[in-house]
C-alpha cells in the first residue's frame, strides 16, 4: 500500500461526493494547495535580509579560499548562517566549495 498525499485525498473525496457545497469546498482547499506548492509567493522578510547578506558574502570571497569561519567574521554573522547562505551560493553557481586536507573553503566563481 503506498502513502497517500493530501492531493490524492483531496481527489478521491472530489470524486465520492455527491453535496454541490461540498464539492465547491473541496475544489477551493485542492486550489490554495496547488497555489501554496507552486513557489509563486513572495519573499519573506528573512530571505529578503538573506539576499543581502550573499551579496555581502559574495564581496569577501576571493579566487583563493577562505573558511567559513573567516567569512563569517568578515561579514559579522554567525557561522551557521554563514554556512547556510554559503551552501545555497555553492548551489547557485556563484561560489565553489571544495576541501584541502580536511578542511572546507570557499571561493568565488570566476567568470
Amino acid at each position: 500500500m503506498t502513502k497517500m498525499t493530501y492531493a490524492q485525498a483531496l481527489e478521491i473525496a472530489i470524486a465520492s461526493v455527491s453535496d454541490e457545497v461540498a464539492v465547491e469546498r473541496l475544489k477551493a482547499l485542492k486550489a490554495q494547495l496547488a497555489k501554496r506548492n507552486s513557489g509563486e509567493r513572495k519573499p519573506t522578510k528573512t530571505q529578503k535580509e538573506n539576499e543581502v547578506i550573499k551579496g555581502r558574502i559574495l564581496e569577501v570571497l576571493t579566487v583563493e579560499g577562505r573558511q567559513c569561519k573567516d567569512i563569517a567574521s568578515d561579514v559579522e554573522i554567525s557561522v551557521n548562517k554563514a554556512s547556510a547562505l554559503l551552501k545555497q551560493l555553492v548551489e547557485g553557481g556563484l561560489a565553489e566549495k571544495y576541501i584541502e586536507k580536511r578542511v572546507t573553503y570557499f571561493k568565488a566563481v570566476e567568470g
